[in-house]
């Protein structure tokens, strides 16, 4: 009996062993308590994260000290969530919807960036010649999007400003299945991302976009989230991060025809369309990020959060979650610590 309870302690100590390593999703390489790995999980959009990769700033900050960075596409915020539950990434981007998920679920992340806030790079595209000329003028109709994504959300808001919300059938695709769809002619609208936006647009037209829908009062955004266990434990590396993305927004900012054609063949997208893209959205500086508008400061949390609740207020109305976080929860899971730093340095 007592060799058996032994065999039983040893195998759950190796058991506990195995999960402790599988679950941070970086490891120490014992020189100066630097992880080997930087596991990033990113979407195929044209913004400042996609100009920092495919002009190798990460390599400036992580390759030069030894780093290695292992570089994740997700086809939307879903799977980024998915990976953050497995602790196999230590940044991921996604819309901002997710990141409400992300925290009403106690997943162990934190929001340190805004990537961009959404406007013409999302829309909800009808087919030309197809008489629908408002969003009324969907009843009855079949309509794809992403569930759970910041499409989701702002198609759900249109719907309902429309009082038609529960007079369609919306379907839950990836934005790859909903091309495919598109072309089958399976739906009769989609509201989705660039670039599978694009693709719907070549024989059809954008009824509403995110930027209208913001000003309807709906605004979304993609953010960037962080595993709480990397930024504690690695604050200078997690400001570097936050470097490379401000190097890839001035970029932007400095040239915006050359940052499309540096993002167009990662893309397979033309420099046109890209740029068309980037201009669809706002993208922040750093000092904007931190202003009272968006993100906010260590010591006074921004209308973003703000922005998070209400967004999640809805989400929970619609069944998308279980629990809406309270404000004081949004204020804590933004975090520009790490933004400050970087001003500061």
């Amino acid at each position: 009996m007592m060799n058996k309870m032994i065999q039983v302690l040893l195998v759950t100590l190796v058991g506990l062993l195995v999960f402790t390593a599988c679950g941070d999703a970086s490891s120490d390489n014992g020189e100066g308590g630097q992880p080997d790995v930087v596991n990033i999980g990113y979407l195929r959009v044209p913004n400042d994260e996609m100009i920092a990769i495919t002009e190798a700033y990460f390599d400036q900050y992580f390759a030069d000290q030894g780093i290695e960075t292992n570089f994740v596409v997700f086809d939307s915020g879903v799977e980024a969530n998915q990976a953050f539950a497995s602790g196999s990434v230590d940044f991921a981007s996604m819309g901002n919807t997710n990141g409400i998920i992300a925290l009403s679920r106690g997943l162990d992340v934190e929001l340190i960036w805004l990537h961009e806030i959404l406007g013409e790079i999302e829309g909800l595209a009808v087919r030309e010649g197809s008489g629908i000329e408002q969003v009324a003028d969907l009843q009855g109709m079949r309509i794809a999007t992403t569930f759970a994504s910041t499409s989701h959300y702002s198609l759900l808001q249109v719907l309902n400003d429309a009082g038609i919300a529960d007079d369609v059938e919306l379907v839950d695709m990836k934005t790859v299945d909903i091309v495919a769809a598109w072309e089958r002619g399976d739906i009769d609208a989609a509201y989705t991302w660039q670039p599978s936006l694009g693709r719907l647009l070549e024989d059809g037209e954008m009824l509403i976009s995110s930027e209208q829908a913001a000003e309807m009062g709906h605004k979304t955004a993609n953010i960037l989230l962080a595993r709480k266990g990397f930024t504690e434990k690695y604050k200078d590396l997690t400001t570097d991060f936050i470097a490379a993305l401000v190097e890839g927004g001035n970029a932007y900012r400095a040239d915006a025809a050359k940052a499309a054609e540096i993002v167009a063949g990662s893309l397979e997208i033309t420099p046109e369309n890209a740029l068309m893209q980037m201009q669809g959205s706002i993208w922040l500086t750093p000092e904007e990020e931190v202003s009272s508008e968006y993100l906010g400061t260590s010591e006074e949390a921004g209308d973003f959060s703000r922005v998070m609740k209400q967004t999640s207020d809805f989400l929970l109305e619609q069944g998308s979650i279980s629990d809406s976080p309270s404000q004081e929860a949004f204020d804590a899971f933004i975090n520009p610590e790490y933004i400050e730093a970087y001003l500061a340095r």
